[in-house]
């Protein structure tokens, strides 16, 4: 933990004991990077995510009433809701918070009430999964002032199901998951069918650069379900002329090159990227294991044309942003992350070129499109926990 953020705990901590008048527990839950495998996990597909050191923390304290109280620290708006009363959609970011509660109720967990702060250093709407880091924070918070034990893929689900069902967003486990079981130092091979992961140690002379766009397109929210929609649409296709496909993860780019004149043009480029980058992720997490790092690099920048080309989630200032990264010296390759039409794009770069990295693209970036990017290079994290300050 660096010291810009101790001192945001610290004035958390103190805010929330005036606010409150308690002393809070504090919790957090990082943010990840992806580094290859988008938009494979709502598809069964495989995943190769990393968590990061930027996180959003919540300090709490128990009530003796049902009430949550809630003010975010960063937006410096509160809410209040009642954990016996039905809860309904608002369509801001208190749904996130109100979504998990409602979910670990559902399962069978009895919440108290709580007064809950929240800070984030995760900037939101960045491809960075700020969304299920504030969720997995809520529900590990709530969970401890609750006294109950933590299952970490318990956790997951219930954040999963909180974006599904409450926010509307049908994101598959990844974000949730990599939030609930980062390991510092590595990145995970995520089986998003059996939920089973393996540590991918990311090798010492190389780094990983997250360099974000700053832009947002407002459509992110509403092409991603087009996406999954397509998706499933394939899959109804393919499965009455493929034996044993319940989703896209079980075509392998042999068979969906043989039965592809089934499928609409547009449906078909949306499976390709999917069957094709569920290929990529295995032979990435070869690479990184073998330490072949400019293989690496190739298959992140394959993954970004298939990203743009064929499920079309990119727009120009991420392809920018992929082609000056790729331009710097000692990077091996370059992809957006994320959901798509805005946010980061991450790079793998030589150790010793990492601090260079922001120097050179910066400029480059900004001179095209008038913004300041925000570039930092990043070191695997772990997972949800406890906070001292």
């Amino acid at each position: 933990m660096n010291d810009a953020t101790r001192r945001g705990l610290a004035e958390l901590s103190l805010s929330f004991e005036r606010r409150y008048g308690a002393t809070p527990l504090l919790f957090r839950a990082p943010g990840r990077v992806n580094l290859i495998g988008e938009h494979t996990d709502y598809n069964d597909g495989f995943v190769l995510p990393a968590a990061l050191d930027l996180a959003t923390f919540v300090a709490i304290a128990p009530r003796t009433d049902r009430l949550i109280k809630v003010h975010s620290a960063n937006l410096d708006r509160s809410f209040t809701f009642d954990l016996d009363v039905a809860q309904e959609r608002r369509r801001d970011w208190s749904d996130y918070v109100r979504g998990v509660a409602v979910e670990l109720g559902a399962t069978g967990h009895r919440l108290p009430g709580a007064d809950i702060a929240i800070w984030s250093t995760l900037p939101m709407g960045s491809g960075l999964s700020a969304s299920a880091a504030l969720e997995v924070a809520v529900g590990y918070a709530l969970m401890s002032v609750a006294g109950e034990p933590i299952d970490r893929l318990e956790l997951a689900k219930a954040s999963q199901s909180a974006e599904n069902a409450f926010v509307g967003m049908r994101c598959g486990i990844m974000d949730q998951y990599i939030s609930c079981h980062g390991i510092e130092g590595c990145a995970l091979l995520l089986d998003c069918r059996s939920l089973e992961a393996t540590p991918i140690r990311i090798d010492s002379r190389a780094r990983i650069v997250v360099a974000n766009t700053m832009v947002h397109h407002q459509l992110a929210g509403s092409a991603y379900n087009e996406r999954r929609l397509d998706c499933e649409q394939a899959v109804a296709i393919l499965y009455k002329a493929i034996d044993g496909v319940a989703a896209l993860r079980d075509i392998d780019t042999a068979q969906l090159e043989m039965h592809a004149h089934l499928l609409p043009g547009r449906i078909a480029r949306r499976a390709r990227h999917v069957v094709t980058e569920n290929a990529r992720t295995l032979e990435m997490a070869a690479a990184l294991e073998a330490g072949a790092l400019e293989t690496s690099g190739r298959l992140m920048n394959a993954s970004h044309a298939s990203l743009r080309d064929d499920y079309e989630v990119s727009c120009p200032e991420l392809d920018l942003m992929v082609d000056l990264a790729r331009g710097a010296p000692g990077a091996y390759g370059a992809r957006m992350t994320g959901g798509g039409f805005g946010g980061c794009v991450v790079s793998l770069v030589e150790a010793t070129a990492a601090e260079s990295f922001a120097a050179r693209v910066a400029p480059a970036y900004e001179k095209e499109t008038g913004l300041a990017p925000v570039i930092f290079s990043c070191f695997p994290a772990a997972g949800a926990g406890s906070v001292a300050i």
